[in-house]
């Protein structure tokens, strides 16, 4: 009986050693996984501390980008308004014009090319003045076209018909060779064909506008113009008897020779001259009412067409 119960004790106290043992064993494990689990908490929250950072830095990345963009456009209108002023652009050396700008510098950027250019800009103010001096000077033939417009400025002369005959590539245009006091005579287009037959434009004294821009009238290039009365047909202007190629036309109260070798197309001188020239009750050609004359010679007239104009 006693070694029985001495092998029972025995048996009690292994059990209880061996369940020390695993209780120990666990308890350490429990230990080592709750240091686990902070260590993985802790790495988690270095993660996502990284990530803020990270997102923080491409937000800022983003706005430097887009002052970046600011700073050069507000840059590129500052030298054009400059340059438009005559300001001339001066490159500062050692300046890197590509450097990402902060917050705080990029309105010095901005302020910088005013204070280069200015200098500039007030030293070009004397060259301006001196280009306003020269328009204001001007040449005579400038200063005659500022003048009011009259029949002064219309080169209008005796011409005579040597030579007509029909435009080849136009129906209703005679193609004239005319004298007018010239060493050369000068070739005229005109649309006459309907209203004067041929025979009685050669050798025709005429009176001719002779300071008109030449131009091409169907690929034959026109020096002059024939002054026609022109209402429901058409005449020529006839000149007193015993004018001659080369005579002027004068006009009482508006002084011969004051005329430009061509009347400006784009000042449309010739338009408002013809706006009034007509011919009076008598068929008397005029300007104003002042009768068209060769100076000794007599006056010009329409052979039939009264209070009609001329062009």
């Amino acid at each position: 009986m006693f070694l029985l119960r001495s092998a029972a004790a025995r048996r009690l106290n292994l059990r209880s050693m061996a369940s020390a043992e695993v209780k120990q064993r666990l308890e350490q494990r429990s230990r080592e996984a709750d240091q686990l689990i902070a260590q993985l908490k802790q790495q988690v929250d270095n993660l996502r501390t990284c990530a803020v950072a990270a997102s923080g830095g491409s937000s800022l990345e983003k706005e430097n980008a887009d002052l970046r963009l600011k700073v050069d456009s507000l840059k590129a209108k500052l030298i054009d308004l400059e340059e438009r002023n005559g300001s001339v652009q001066v490159s500062l050396p050692n300046v890197k014009v590509n450097a990402a700008p902060t917050v705080t510098t990029s309105p010095v950027a901005k302020e910088q090319p005013p204070s280069i250019a200015q200098p500039k800009k007030a030293a070009e103010a004397k060259p301006k003045k001196e280009k306003k001096e020269k328009k204001g000077s001007g040449t005579p033939q400038e200063k005659k076209e500022d003048v009011p417009v009259t029949i002064s400025m219309m080169d209008l002369r005796i011409g005579k018909i040597v030579d007509v005959k029909k435009h080849p590539d136009a129906d209703s245009l005679y193609v004239e060779v005319i004298e007018c006091g010239e060493q050369v005579p000068r070739t005229v287009v005109s649309g006459l064909v309907k209203h004067v037959p041929i025979e009685e434009m050669q050798d025709r004294t005429v009176i001719i506008c002779c300071n008109l821009k030449p131009a091409k009238m169907r690929g034959i290039l026109s020096q002059a113009m024939v002054m026609c009365a022109s209402g429901d047909t058409i005449e020529l202007i006839t000149p007193p008897a015993g004018s001659v190629p080369g005579d002027r036309i004068s006009f009482d109260g508006y002084p011969l020779g004051d005329f430009p070798p061509q009347m400006n197309p784009k000042k449309k001188i010739l338009e408002q001259i013809l706006a009034d020239l007509f011919t009076d009750e008598n068929k008397v050609a005029t300007y104003k009412g002042v009768p068209w004359k060769v100076e000794g010679k007599g006056i010009c007239v329409a052979p039939t067409m009264a209070k009609t104009k001329i062009k």
